[in-house]
């Protein structure tokens, strides 16, 4: 059932029951606090819609996350191919996002780990980025946690420039 599994939770593919959880999370003000806008049920469903797409797809994508206890959805981690353009494109990103009421227990860690060892030692991926905007210090906190290295700045460009978000930090981590 799970293509990946830490201690504690379990990575797999989204199910249809995921949508209405995942929609209440991305209307979520502290959740989505460094995007540019909260998203509608709507765009959320288009979304999972991509997401499972891609997976079908390749070897990999961002996963749905559960609590394995409690079979409960918490959000989602993984690996993905970012859709603009920059200096450092094309590469591979791992990204995560979590319901508001999971924060500070680790899971954003303990997943994203996981998802670096499936990527480095799976798929033999050489190197995987992560990007934030420069003022989400959670964010930050966690890829520093998962041995991710600071590499520079970068205006997004698919942020409005001016805007408080616009300003990314780019972090890397290189299979040793």
């Amino acid at each position: 059932m799970y293509l990946i599994e830490t201690q504690r939770l379990g990575l797999r593919n989204w199910l249809e029951s995921d949508i209405h959880v995942f929609a209440e999370m991305n209307k979520d003000p502290k959740v989505m606090e460094f995007f540019p806008k909260i998203l509608t049920f709507e765009e959320t469903r288009k979304w999972v819609e991509k997401i499972r797409d891609n997976i079908a797809k390749g070897e990999f994508g961002l996963w749905a996350v559960e609590i394995k206890q409690t079979c409960e959805f918490i959000g989602f981690a993984g690996l993905s191919v970012p859709k603009f353009q920059a200096d450092f494109t094309p590469c591979i990103e791992i990204g995560w996002r979590f319901g508001y009421k999971h924060w500070g227990k680790g899971y954003a860690q303990e997943a994203a780990c996981e998802c670096l060892n499936f990527g480095f030692n799976k798929l033999n991926i050489k190197e995987i980025v992560s990007f934030t905007s420069a003022i989400n210090m959670r964010s930050i906190n966690v890829m520093k946690r998962i041995g991710m290295q600071y590499v520079k700045e970068f205006e997004h460009p698919n942020i409005e420039r001016g805007s408080n978000l616009c300003k990314h930090v780019l972090y890397i981590k290189k299979n040793s």
